[in-house]
């Protein structure tokens, strides 16, 4: 499953989970404005955390290309310098 989807079906949970939450309290408008409250740092926090773990996976699969990208030249250099002295 990728990132995307986990990370929209996580939103989509904390969202309904949130308003039912709030729907369903008998408390004061207040009372229920400081749960909202809360509850939308809690999202933002947790939204924040799978924004940075996605940021690290697609650095580090940066790194790991940008490597093999780098082998990959060497060994065309190497070949082509090969051809080179095989045609002298």
């Amino acid at each position: 499953m990728s990132s995307s989807k986990v990370l929209v079906g996580f939103l989509a949970g904390a969202a309904v989970g949130a308003l039912a939450g709030i729907l369903f309290a008998p408390d004061k408008g207040s009372e229920t404005r400081k749960k909202i409250a809360g509850k939308a740092g809690d999202l933002r926090d947790a939204v924040k955390e799978k924004f940075n773990a996605l940021g690290d996976t697609l650095r580090n699969t940066f790194s790991h290309v940008e490597e093999e990208a780098e082998k990959a030249g060497e060994k065309i250099s190497s070949k082509v310098s090969a051809a080179k002295n095989a045609l002298s």
